[in-house]
C-alpha cells in the first residue's frame, strides 16, 4: 500500500499558507477548516508546516503579541515530507519516529497532496477490516 492509494481517495485540495502570513490567519485557517496543521508554501514549494502545536508554542512564549508575527517565524521546518510511491506504513513509522502528524506528499518538487496520520491509519483500517471479512468467507466456505 503506497501514498498515492491513500491520497486517491482525496478531493485534491490543499488547504496551505504563505510564510508571511501572520500567526492568527494561519489559525484561523485551521479553526475553519477543522484540520490541524496547513503546509507553508513559498513559491509554490513546502518550507514548513504551521500546525495547532506551533500556535500553542507561540501563545505560550510570546502571548497575545505572537499573533502578529509571520508564520515563518515559528513554523516547523524544513517540513520532512513523503513521496507518493513512499509505503503508508514506512511513512507511518517515519510519523511515529518524528513525532509528527502530517506529510505533504512530494512530486517532482511539487507539493500534491498533505496526508495525516488519520488519513493513514483510516486506509489501513479499511485495509484490515477487508482482509478479515475475506478471512471469514474463505473460513466459512471451506
Amino acid at each position: 500500500m503506497t501514498i498515492a492509494r491513500v491520497i486517491a481517495e482525496q478531493n485534491g485540495e490543499v488547504i496551505h499558507c504563505a510564510p508571511e502570513s501572520t500567526v492568527q490567519e494561519a489559525a484561523r485557517l485551521l479553526a475553519e477548516n477543522r484540520i490541524g496543521a496547513v503546509p507553508v508554501l513559498e513559491n509554490g514549494k513546502v518550507v514548513g508546516i504551521f500546525s495547532e502545536r506551533d500556535l500553542l508554542y507561540c501563545v505560550a512564549r510570546d502571548a497575545a503579541v505572537g499573533l502578529l508575527h509571520d508564520v515563518r517565524k515559528v513554523m516547523t521546518g524544513p517540513a520532512i515530507t513523503v513521496g507518493p510511491d513512499t509505503d503508508a506504513l514506512e511513512a507511518l513509522a517515519l510519523m511515529t519516529r518524528r513525532r509528527i502528524r502530517h506529510l505533504p506528499v512530494i512530486e517532482n518538487d511539487e507539493m500534491i497532496a498533505f496526508v495525516s496520520i488519520g488519513d493513514l491509519v483510516k486506509y489501513r483500517m479499511g485495509q484490515i477490516e477487508g482482509e478479515a471479512k475475506a478471512m471469514r468467507e474463505y473460513i466459512t466456505t471451506a
